[in-house]
């Protein structure tokens, strides 16, 4: 009896001192990583796009609004943001604030999940069961019809279920991008059929990569498709890797730099970790939050075993 006491605490304290580094120290870790896509025709300027996702910016969380503010030292060619910015009823300005500087590039953007409703307490061990990918409607409504109108009052373009166009460092871009997939408000109809073949770079965007998404822009023709919602699994066993997705994308493709293929058709995947989590499980575990600068290349100046995926020196914060 002794020494299953032993062994009850034993179990009890290292449970405690990997709670007490998600929460307190990895949640707040801020990394950039890097990462290069080659897709652009031969001949063209490479073009270095900021991918941020899942911020759930709270007003307190101002360590994070300062690492995002610092980001802007990047001078990225374009911002790509794919949703769930807001964790709170009155962050929107907060999340305008840290995004400031940012907002002098050229930008796109979709809404997530959490820019609609506000988190809520539940059972956390809901997340690693299976659903479906179903989302339980719940908590405050937000105020995302705001938060939608200061984006593209800065200019960022909207493309909540819409195209859209820009001209990025000399090249065309041709985007696609829907509404959010795991409340089912992605109108796939409304952006359906070939991607602009007189465009040098078409990108799909969504916040959640589900699998009717990923294989709608892949058939139609998109090189790169840019998601978030997955936070990287949040909480990722050492040698295996993400538990769940929150979404039906498979666990092996939670993060990072991906292909997607769908019979001869193939896109290239870019699924970011997030900054943040929901207020009621702030906590993440060999799962660093993060920012990618992804930069698309000519298609012949690296083959696809080449690529690169570091995280950059010298990028993390700590505190909030």
């Amino acid at each position: 009896m002794r020494s299953l006491v032993k062994a009850t605490a034993g179990v009890a304290g290292v449970g405690a001192l990997g709670m007490g580094y998600a929460a307190g120290y990895e949640v707040r870790a801020f990394r950039l990583r890097e990462t290069e896509i080659p897709c652009l025709p031969a001949g063209k300027a490479p073009i270095r796009a900021l991918h941020i996702s899942d911020l759930h910016l709270t007003p307190g969380q101002r360590k994070k609004q300062a690492w995002l503010r610092a980001l802007a030292r990047l001078e990225p060619d374009l911002v790509i943001n794919t949703g769930d910015s807001i964790g709170h009823r009155d962050a929107i300005p907060y999340v305008m604030n840290a995004l400031g500087p940012l907002q002098e590039f050229p930008g796109v953007f979709v809404l997530g999940s959490n820019d609609y409703w506000g988190p809520v307490l539940k059972n956390p061990l809901r997340y690693f069961l299976p659903n479906g990918g179903r989302k339980r409607i719940q908590g405050p409504r937000l105020s995302w019809r705001e938060l939608r109108a200061a984006f593209a009052g800065v200019g960022w373009l909207d493309l909540t279920n819409a195209f859209g166009q820009l001209t990025v460092n000399g090249t065309r871009v041709a985007f696609a991008g829907v509404d959010d997939p795991h409340l089912r408000y992605d109108q796939l109809d409304a952006v359906a059929g070939p991607a602009d073949p007189s465009a040098d770079l078409r990108l799909g965007i969504t916040h959640a990569p589900y699998l009717r998404v990923l294989d709608a822009f892949t058939s139609d023709g998109y090189d790169a498709v840019f998601a978030g919602h997955t936070h990287g699994g949040q909480l990722r066993l050492p040698g295996y890797g993400a538990l769940v997705t929150n979404c039906d994308l498979e666990a092996a493709r939670s993060r990072g730099l991906h292909r997607h293929r769908l019979g001869a058709s193939t896109s290239w995947l870019h699924v970011s970790a997030g900054l943040g989590t929901s207020s009621y499980a702030p906590y993440r575990f060999c799962c660093p939050p993060e920012a990618t600068l992804v930069t698309f290349i000519a298609t012949a100046a690296a083959p696809d075993q080449s690529l690169i995926s570091r995280r950059k020196a010298g990028s993390s914060f700590s505190g909030r």
